[in-house]
Formats: C-alpha cells, sequence, structure tokens
C-alpha cells in the first residue's frame, strides 16, 4: 500500500496492481504509421540553470529512442515533447538531430524532425522567418531525415494576413527535397500560436491550412493536427487531397480517430506515445489484423491517463510523460531541461502514478512505487 496525496491536504491509500503482461515487439507496423513524439533526458549532474543551454544526458536519450523503435515505433525527434523553446534551444535542438538521425539509419528506425525559427530569439520580419526555417529544413534533411515543418512562434508574430503564411509556407515546400509534414500545433499547447494561418477563426483558418496543401501536395506526406478537437480533425482529414496522410496529434481522442470509419482514419504522430509506447504498439499490431474491437480494447483504456497528462495548462504535460519515464526505468532520476520537472503539482504526479500503474503500463511495478515512495518523501509525505 503506498499513500498519495489526494489534492485536498490529506493522504490516500492506493494498492499498487501486478503487472499487465505486454505482447511481444514485433517488426514495423502495417496498417497505421506511427510517431512517437519522444522527450529528452536532462542530465542531472550538470550545473545547470533554466537559463541556460540545456544539459542532455545523450546516452539516456538515444537509448529511450532505440527503446520506441524497438516497438515497431518511428520517432519524431526535436518535436514540443523535447521541450523545444521550453528548456531546449535551437542549438541543442540540431545537436538532438543530428544525433538522433544517425541513431536511426544505425538501427533501421523511422524518423521525422522538427525544422522551426526558434533560432530567431526577439520579433522578427517574413524574410528572417524564411531564412530560419530555411536553415533548419536544411540541417534535418542534410542529417538524413524527413521534416516537419513546425508551426512557428516567430511567424505567427510576423504574419499579417494569410498571404503570408501561403508565401511562406509555399516557399520552404517548393525547397523541400522530400515530401514533410506540415504541424498544426493549437494555442492550448503554446499560447503564442493563436491565430496561426491568420485567423482566429478556425474555420477560416482551416481553409488556408488546405489551400498550402492543395497548392503543393507533391510535397506534402502528411498534416499533424493537435487542435484537440475530434470532429474538426475528421473534417480536415476528410478534405485532404489524396495521398496526403492525416497524422492524429490529438492527445485526448486518438483510440477512435486511429481506428476511424468508413470515410478513413488517421495515422497518429503523438505525446502520449513517448510513456505509452508499447502498449501502442500492441493495440496497432491487433488493428493490423483487422480487428478494430480489440484494438480499441488495448487503447481506450488508456485515454483518461492522456487527459490527465495533457490537463490545462496542457504545455505541460512534458513533465508528466518524463516522470512516467523515470518510474517506468527508462532513466534513473527525475530531472528535466529547464527545471520543468517543478511545473506540476505533487497531487497531478501522483495521479499520473496511480493511473499509469491502473493499466499496467509499468515493466516493473515494484520499481515503480520505490520510485514513488521516494519523490513523496521528498515532498513530505509520511509513508
Amino acid at each position: 500500500m503506498i499513500r498519495l496525496p489526494d489534492g485536498t491536504g490529506g493522504v490516500r491509500e492506493y494498492r499498487p496492481r501486478p503487472a499487465r503482461p505486454l505482447a511481444p515487439t514485433g517488426g514495423a507496423l502495417t496498417s497505421r504509421t506511427v510517431f512517437s513524439a519522444a522527450h529528452v533526458v536532462a542530465d542531472p549532474h550538470a550545473d545547470s540553470t533554466p537559463d541556460t543551454p540545456a544539459a542532455v544526458d545523450w546516452d539516456a536519450t538515444l537509448a529511450f529512442r532505440r527503446h520506441l523503435w524497438s516497438q515497431g515505433l518511428g520517432v519524431a525527434e526535436a518535436m514540443d515533447t523535447a521541450q523545444r523553446g521550453m528548456g531546449l534551444d535551437w542549438a541543442g535542438a540540431a545537436e538532438l538531430i543530428r544525433r538522433s538521425a544517425a541513431e536511426a539509419k544505425a538501427v533501421g528506425g523511422r524518423i521525422a524532425c522538427g525544422a522551426g525559427t526558434d533560432q530567431l530569439t526577439g520579433p522578427a520580419g517574413l524574410a528572417a522567418v524564411r531564412a530560419a526555417y530555411e536553415e533548419q529544413l536544411a540541417l534535418v534533411e542534410e542529417a538524413g531525415s524527413q521534416a516537419v515543418l513546425m508551426a512557428s512562434r516567430a511567424l505567427a508574430g510576423a504574419a499579417r494576413s494569410a498571404d503570408d503564411y501561403l508565401d511562406t509556407y509555399g516557399h520552404l515546400l517548393r525547397q523541400a527535397s522530400e515530401p514533410v509534414i506540415l504541424h498544426w500545433l493549437g494555442p492550448m499547447f503554446d499560447p503564442a500560436l493563436d491565430g496561426y494561418w491568420g485567423s482566429a477563426d478556425l474555420d477560416t483558418a482551416t481553409d488556408t491550412f488546405l489551400e498550402v496543401i492543395a497548392a503543393h501536395p507533391d510535397k506534402v506526406d502528411g498534416i499533424k493536427v493537435s487542435l484537440l478537437d475530434a470532429g474538426r480533425e475528421v473534417d480536415l482529414r476528410r478534405r485532404l487531397p489524396e495521398g496526403v496522410r492525416c497524422y492524429t496529434g490529438d492527445d485526448f481522442h486518438y483510440p477512435e480517430l486511429i481506428a476511424g470509419d468508413e470515410q478513413g482514419f488517421s495515422h497518429a504522430l503523438l505525446g502520449i506515445f513517448d510513456p505509452l509506447g508499447p502498449l501502442a504498439a500492441e493495440a496497432v499490431r491487433i488493428l493490423d489484423t483487422g480487428d478494430v474491437k480489440g484494438f480499441r480494447e488495448v487503447l481506450d483504456p488508456t485515454v483518461e491517463l492522456s487527459r490527465h497528462l495533457f490537463r490545462t495548462p496542457t504545455r505541460f504535460y512534458k513533465t508528466g510523460v518524463v516522470l512516467l519515464a523515470w518510474l517506468a526505468g527508462h532513466q534513473d532520476h527525475f530531472t528535466m531541461v529547464g527545471g520543468l520537472q517543478s511545473a506540476r503539482s505533487l497531487p497531478h504526479l501522483a495521479r499520473a502514478y496511480e493511473l499509469a500503474d491502473g493499466i499496467g503500463l509499468f515493466p516493473d511495478p515494484e520499481l515503480a512505487e520505490s520510485r514513488m515512495r521516494s519523490l513523496l518523501t521528498v515532498y513530505g509525505v509520511s509513508r
């Protein structure tokens, strides 16, 4: 029995559950293309502060990517899950891209890397935004990775109309040597992206987004939509040109969106598939056989945990992701770049542990319980 804070100043008792046996790992998934947006592991021994460049434990960070590849998942690298703009600067992201792309090549893993404009540290004009995107796109492609054109805070600040988005993305897509993934990240993940695509009205913004894709369908592999609105994603998915994929980034409704309907389905590029990697792979392997019901039986019980981790302020979901990586034994500490381990309350972390344990997420429940007890002790919760 473990005593967990209840959020009201008291504690409650929780009895950890036995490990849930997972299906064996296997080869590539066949019915869906699935990326896990992966976190970075901080170096806990570095003498760093939130204001200094991130100190990354490269061995542990790459080991976690090998874990995801071993499940048959792709890795979406240097995305917001890796704390781009929240502790990891462009220099750190560039090194991460180079190292992870080389590791992917060595082990035969699938990888897509984020290209943005976060080397710009202040207000910038459209020409500077374009140049920043070009620099990052070139690095990603030179590393041998598919590119994800990430939503840009700098572009959101510089653009004055939808035409500015059409011109900027059109220029970048013409420059891309291979089809890219376009990323629409909603303001719940980053408030600076409010009004992206030139309008705060999502219907108008959607029309602009689709206009970008329609003008260059041969340069767009797919779109990642992170708006936490399943109905809007389905509508957008049905309006895509043939051959352009929708990668759901909806961490609230992913089972139904991946399962799809008679008119289509979403692939996946999800931050929640960082902690859920083995369960996600097991579920999709079931779906590969055509068993939608079995797929939902594995994945539906994970939604409560995902909704908890991604509750508002949504951008701090990374704290819960790293907590679970520590509890699951993928890293030796609960430290994050930028000190972001402090971004969620102890009751929030305790509930994340309880929900993860409840779905059998931890390969070693005793290790997870021991580590959770040590965290509780640090916070002054008696045994």
